[in-house]
C-alpha cells in the first residue's frame, strides 16, 4: 500500500464520520426540544457537512479515480462507507443524541488538535478549521450531559440508559490498522494511543459532574471502518442519496 492510498482510506474514515453524523443531525431541523437547541443541532450538522466536504474532496483528488465531493458521498453503497458504527445510530430521544454526539466530539477534538501538527500541510489546514467549530460542538455537547445527569430523575435516568447503550460503539472510534501504521511512521496522522487517554479523562470528568457511572460490561460493537454497518445504515443512506440517484448529475 502506498502513501497515498492509505491517505485516501484514512481521510474517507474521517469525512465518512462527519458527513454521516451531520445527516443525522439534519433529520432533527424543526424536530429540537426547544427552539434554540433545533438552532444549535442544525448549526452543528452543518459544520459537520462542511468538514465532510473538505475531507472528502481531498480524499477524492487522492481515489486511485479521482472523484468529486459529491460522487464520495451520493454514488457509493453502504459497504463502501468506513465510518463508525456510532455515527449513523439512530437520534432516539435528546438524550441519545447528546450522548452519541459528546462521545464523538471528546474524540475528534483531540485528534484534530494532534493533525494540527500533521506533516500533511492540507490535512492540517482542514484540521485548523474544523477544531474551532469542534470545540464549540464539545462545549455545547458536554453542559448537556451535564444538565442532564444532574437535572432531575428522570433525565438522569434517561441519559444514563443513553450512556450504557451508546458507549459500546464509541471505542471503534480508536480503530487502527496497516492504513494507520504507514501514515503514522510519515507523521501524517497521530497514534490512537495518544489520544485515547485525553477522551477517557474527559468522560470521566463530564461523567462525574453529571454524576453518571461508566457501565460495568465491556462490550465492543465494530464494523463500520470495514463497511459492516448496522441495520439503521441503509435507511439513512436511501434518505440521504435519493435525490441525486433519482435525478443523476442534477445542478440547481
Amino acid at each position: 500500500m502506498t502513501e497515498k492510498q492509505a491517505l485516501y482510506k484514512y481521510l474517507l474514515r474521517m469525512g465518512d464520520d462527519s458527513l454521516i453524523l451531520g445527516q443525522r443531525l439534519s433529520e432533527l431541523c424543526g424536530h429540537g426540544p426547544i427552539l434554540e437547541e433545533d438552532i444549535a443541532l442544525t448549526n452543528i450538522s452543518l459544520d459537520l457537512i462542511g468538514q465532510a466536504t473538505l475531507l472528502l474532496e481531498y480524499a477524492g483528488e487522492s481515489a486511485p479515480e479521482k472523484k468529486t465531493n459529491d460522487e464520495l458521498a451520493y454514488l457509493r453503497i453502504e459497504k463502501e462507507y468506513v465510518n463508525a458504527l456510532l455515527v449513523e445510530q439512530p437520534n432516539g430521544h435528546f438524550g441519545d443524541t447528546i450522548m452519541r454526539q459528546f462521545l464523538f466530539d471528546a474524540y475528534r477534538k483531540p485528534l484534530l488538535e494532534q493533525l494540527l501538527d500533521s506533516t500533511d500541510k492540507r490535512l492540517a489546514g482542514i484540521a485548523e478549521k474544523a477544531l474551532k467549530e469542534t470545540k464549540y460542538h464539545l462545549r455545547h455537547s458536554s453542559e448537556w450531559i451535564i444538565r442532564l445527569g444532574d437535572g432531575t430523575q428522570e433525565s438522569h435516568q434517561r441519559i444514563q440508559n443513553s450512556l450504557e447503550a451508546l458507549l459500546r460503539y464509541a471505542y471503534e472510534l480508536f480503530f487502527e490498522n496497516e492504513v494507520d501504521e504507514l501514515l503514522i511512521a510519515q507523521g501524517i496522522i497521530p497514534a490512537a494511543n495518544s489520544i485515547f487517554p485525553i477522551w477517557e479523562k474527559t468522560l470521566h470528568d463530564v461523567f462525574e459532574e453529571a454524576t453518571l457511572l461508566l457501565p460495568k460490561n465491556k462490550w465492543k460493537f465494530q464494523g463500520g471502518r470495514e463497511g459492516r454497518h448496522s441495520e439503521h445504515m441503509g435507511y439513512l443512506l436511501a434518505e440521504m442519496q435519493y435525490m441525486q440517484r433519482t435525478y443523476p448529475n442534477m445542478e440547481w
